[in-house]
């Protein structure tokens, strides 16, 4: 059992907490990325629509085809990354964008979009499996769940900083269909700009250290060492190389243990990520942030409104993950999760009866009668601060310290596969499901909302203030789960 430093030595205002701060934000600029690429296609989708001819069906697929290449890259990146090092997977990832970026902006067709928005997704999949495996091997334990948060507070950031150049840029050139610069359209240089934050990703992928845990395991403890005595203080330095040395011998001794297991054939803690993982997407989030203006101009409001309601919906997003930054390590991972989780289901369900008042005219335009149309949007902007305060943040924190050391990298690629495939089922199934009928679709995801507050209530244990190693056994011991 490790023996308790005094949480000064570990404080945010400490050198060793300073440079894991430092080091965790770096990593979290892949999710900043992760978010941009996800959300840009919000103000672009109606230009796409329009200038390449697509339906609904066909234009789902366009925007989520990047969710299958999310899950290709999330599962690439937990096999590579435990082979090459998490910062050589890193480096692939910020390519990924930087050529997605540039291809998107500049397609000629439809078929061509949708091939660098798969491009895109598998740099997505990737930033989405190697920063919280990251950010979770290089910090103190008595703020692992504050850094941890890093990853989603980029994500929040990456969303609304595409969501506001969309804004600017449509507003600039007059709409996201009209000529902006160099004779391209507003919606092409949406997607264009996201070569500069990729660019930076990959430099400091570059100046980066690699993981101290990850060096251990290769067989290289003086370069981990010397990576560690930067992060921890020098009385504890010995014990926590003899303690990881102590567990890589464990974990080689266990060389032939696989994910697969008797659970429908994988392990049951494997099992208890994807479920967290199919949970936070199948309460429909990313409809909001993939489909929000095409939304609000459905139920009446004009294009730059809809922008604006947007930008200020991800701004929301971003001040309740930074409340969930600040309370993860002092209230714990359970009691968000379960409050997230209600505030999801009644805000859902609010906006499933909004919908059930809703008109069609004969062109197909849906409109809310006073007053539907701003009870809908108060409980959108309840829902984002249950999911940003909560799932958003807490299923990061979770998925970067449930696994066993041993098949961490793998388990979180499995885990991370699944959500992008949840995210693409959700995606893919919203415009036609919206033709259909908005009330059910709402009311399916507030059910999802409501399963999992019972599933976290009765499968999912506290890990508050545990070291990694805790934290495993935890879990491992609940042979119920999931």
């Amino acid at each position: 059992m490790t023996s308790p430093l005094p949480t000064s030595a570990f404080s945010m205002k400490s050198p060793f907490g300073r440079r894991a701060v430092a080091l965790s934000i770096a990593a979290a600029v892949g999710g900043f990325l992760f978010g941009f690429d996800s959300s840009v296609i919000n103000g672009a989708v109606n230009s796409i629509e329009t200038q390449f001819g697509l339906t609904s069906i066909t234009t789902g697929f366009v925007v989520a085809v990047a969710l299958l290449g999310c899950a290709f890259g999330a599962v690439l990146a937990g096999i590579l990354s435990d082979r090459w090092g998490r910062l050589r997977v890193m480096l692939i990832g910020a390519v990924m964008f930087f050529v997605s970026a540039l291809g998107s902006g500049l397609a000629f067709t439809a078929i061509d979009l949708t091939f660098w928005r798969l491009v895109g997704g598998i740099g997505i999949g990737i930033a989405s499996v190697v920063a919280p495996a990251y950010i979770a091997e290089v910090a103190p334990r008595q703020i692992r769940g504050t850094l941890g948060s890093l990853q989603q507070l980029a994500i929040t950031l990456g969303i609304f900083a595409a969501l506001l150049s969309n804004a600017v840029l449509a507003g600039v050139a007059g709409g996201a269909s009209d000529t902006l610069w160099l004779g391209l359209e507003a919606w092409r240089w949406m997607l264009l700009v996201e070569a500069v934050p990729a660019l930076v990703y990959g430099l400091l992928a570059l100046k980066m250290p690699e993981s101290p845990r990850f060096l251990i395991a290769k067989g290289k403890p003086d370069e981990a060492r010397a990576i560690f005595a930067k992060l921890v203080p020098e009385v504890d330095l010995d014990q926590t190389m003899r303690e990881l040395q102590q567990r890589i011998v464990t974990d080689q001794k266990n060389a032939g243990v696989s994910l697969r297991g008797p659970r429908f054939g994988l392990q049951p803690i494997v099992w208890v990520g994807i479920i967290l993982s199919v949970f936070q997407q199948f309460v429909g989030i990313n409809v909001i942030f993939y489909y929000s203006t095409t939304l609000w101009q459905s139920v009446g409001f004009d294009e730059s409104s809809s922008f604006g309601i947007s930008v200020f919906t991800s701004v929301i997003n971003v001040l309740v993950t930074l409340v969930a930054i600040f309370l993860v390590d002092r209230v714990g991972r359970k009691p968000i999760l379960l409050s997230g989780s209600l505030l999801m289901a009644v805000s859902l369900a609010t906006m499933a009866l909004c919908f059930a008042f809703s008109t069609t005219d004969a062109e197909g335009a849906v409109s809310l009668p006073a007053p539907w149309g701003p009870i809908a949007l108060v409980a959108a902007n309840l829902f984002v601060i249950g999911f940003g305060a909560s799932w958003g943040p807490l299923v990061w924190v979770l998925l970067g310290e449930i696994f066993p050391s041993r098949i961490r990298g793998k388990a979180l690629g499995v885990a991370a596969g699944a959500q992008w495939i949840a995210n693409f089922l959700i995606t893919v199934s919203f415009p036609a499901m919206s033709s259909w009928s908005l009330p059910v679709t709402y009311g399916m995801y507030a059910a999802f909302a409501a399963l999992s507050f019972f599933y976290v209530l009765l499968r999912i244990p506290e890990t508050k203030g545990m070291e990694l190693e805790q934290t495993e056994t935890l879990f491992v011991r609940q042979p119920k789960a999931p």
